[in-house]
């Protein structure tokens, strides 16, 4: 799955470090996250949704279905 995660945090100046406090992750977790390792919870999707003030859509996209 592709994200935004790390353009949000970048647009808002946050380091990894930050935005793992401001969501109650570890900064592992983020950094898993941005690089598509590690798949968020709903729960921590609505979060990060709400912290960005988007929607989960805006920051997750799933990879192109390969072509028949």
């Amino acid at each position: 799955m592709k994200n935004r995660v790390r353009e949000l945090r970048q647009a808002r100046g946050w380091s990894q470090s930050e935005l793992g406090r401001r969501l109650s992750v570890s900064r592992q977790s983020v950094i898993a996250i941005e690089t598509g390792r590690y798949d968020p919870s709903l729960p921590l999707a609505f979060r990060m949704a709400r912290l960005f003030e988007c929607r989960i859509e805006d920051i997750f996209h799933p990879d192109p279905e390969p072509a028949p």
